[in-house]
Formats: structure tokens, C-alpha cells, sequence
């Protein structure tokens, strides 16, 4: 049977994974669960991802961060969803926690945060928040 939302998949493989505290968890890959890794990777949130295309079956691994004990990741959770596409424009992005955590968004040139999106004066779908 074919998943409906492979990136509510991600998300929820992530946070099972970070409140039984392993190390790492692996996926099925794709081009937006890679650009979503390299997104968390570099604002902190995860160590490192690695992407297996020469297998049958690709897989994506992320090793999971913590900090003294605790998940980096206390939440994640997804905005725009198959049935409910979520689009705003560069005004409208939402903030997390005040600015304390990320929205992540893909627009026309790529997946990124909303900080950059705004100095790109980009808006599009939002993807997920992350505190």
C-alpha cells in the first residue's frame, strides 16, 4: 500500500526516535527528505544525515542530537499536509516560539527557512515547524 505523506513519515520517525533516545533513525530516501535533513542539519537540530542511493532500496540516515540527555528536537510537526496544501506569502510567514524555533518552507528556489526566504523576499509552501 502506498504512504499517503512520506514527510509526516519522516517527521514521526524522528520524534519516536529522539523520545526513545536512539542514536540514529533510517528512512526511505527522497530528494525532499534530503533537502529537509540538510535544513535541520545546518540550523542545529540534527549531528548529520547520510543518503544510500546505490541500493535497491535508498535510505536516509540521520543521527539524531541530543543535549545533556535531552532531544535537541522537542518538537516537529507538519503544517501543510496532502489534503490542505498551507502557502503564505513573505508577510505572512509564521514564526515558532517567538522566534526561538524554525518554520521551513519550499519555495521556488529550494526548501530553506523562513529567515531566508524573507531576505530572498520569497514566500511559498510551509512545510513544518520545529522547536
Amino acid at each position: 500500500m502506498a504512504m499517503t505523506d512520506p514527510i509526516a513519515d519522516m517527521f514521526t520517525r524522528i520524534r519516536n526516535a529522539s523520545r526513545a533516545t536512539h542514536a540514529s533513525v533510517s528512512m526511505p530516501n527522497s530528494r525532499i527528505k534530503c533537502e529537509l535533513a540538510r535544513v535541520l542539519k545546518e540550523e542545529g537540530y540534527i549531528k548529520d544525515y547520510n543518503s544510500d542511493t546505490e541500493s535497491a532500496k535508498p535510505t536516509l540516515s540521520i543521527d539524531l542530537k541530543y543535549y545533556q540527555g535531552k532531544a535537541v528536537i522537542d518538537s516537529i510537526d507538519r503544517v501543510s499536509k496532502p489534503g490542505r496544501r498551507v502557502y503564505r506569502g513573505i508577510d505572512d510567514m509564521p514564526l515558532v516560539n517567538g522566534g526561538l524555533g524554525v518554520t521551513i518552507v519550499s519555495t521556488s528556489k529550494g526548501v530553506m527557512t523562513v529567515r531566508r526566504a524573507r531576505k530572498m523576499h520569497l514566500g511559498g509552501e510551509v512545510i513544518c515547524t520545529v522547536s
